[in-house]
């Protein structure tokens, strides 16, 4: 196996899908094999692009109220692994971002993953997160993942994308604000309580 090092360095340098992406390769991820909690996203965004640093947006403002935490935590590796599916900005497309190039998924991910071994929670956004997460729910509206969240607490739980584009999801699911976020926050809160 790969010493982690040499394999960070080597995602860090990646231009597998170089071609593909308008603003070029500038992988953006937060990694330590000590992370209690794992975020699987999307993609990094313009601005994040721009900052290299994940979830430096509105969604990761609202991504962090969700969970209760402050920035300075939410930073910490050792506490939040932040691995989205794609780690370079694909582009903008006619509605939004494009999707996260299967490349990286597929050259990084199970690398990655494989070395959490202390991760007690895994919170996945998105679609592209969930259909490789939970294969057997592509397909299904997200929605409904969201809303099963009892099914695999408290190792997993399925969120929608914090971003301000889904204002309107929340405002017609006022329930997960409701029902779901105060539970993560106090499962949150316990996993970062732990020595």
């Amino acid at each position: 196996m790969t010493s982690l090092a040499a394999l960070l360095a080597e995602i860090r340098a990646c231009q597998a899908c170089a071609e593909h992406l308008p603003h070029g390769p500038r992988p953006v991820f937060q990694f330590h094999p000590a992370a209690k909690i794992l975020i699987a996203a999307q993609a990094p965004g313009r601005k994040v692009h721009e900052t290299g640093l994940p979830f430096n947006d509105a969604s990761g403002d609202r991504l962090r109220d969700w969970l209760g935490v402050s920035r300075e935590t939410f930073y910490d590796a050792r506490q939040f692994a932040l691995l989205p599916m794609g780690f370079c900005f694909p582009g903008t497309g006619a509605s939004g971002d494009l999707p996260p190039r299967p490349e990286c998924a597929a050259l990084w991910r199970e690398q990655l993953l494989a070395r959490l071994r202390q991760r007690q929670l895994t919170l996945v956004i998105g679609q592209y997160a969930l259909a490789w997460h939970l294969p057997q729910q592509r397909g299904r509206p997200l929605t409904e993942s969201v809303r099963a969240w009892r099914d695999r607490w408290p190792a997993l739980m399925v969120l929608p994308h914090p971003s301000p584009r889904n204002n309107l999801w929340l405002r017609r699911n006022p329930w997960f604000e409701a029902e779901l976020l105060p539970p993560l926050r106090q499962r949150v809160r316990q996993i970062l309580q732990q020595a």
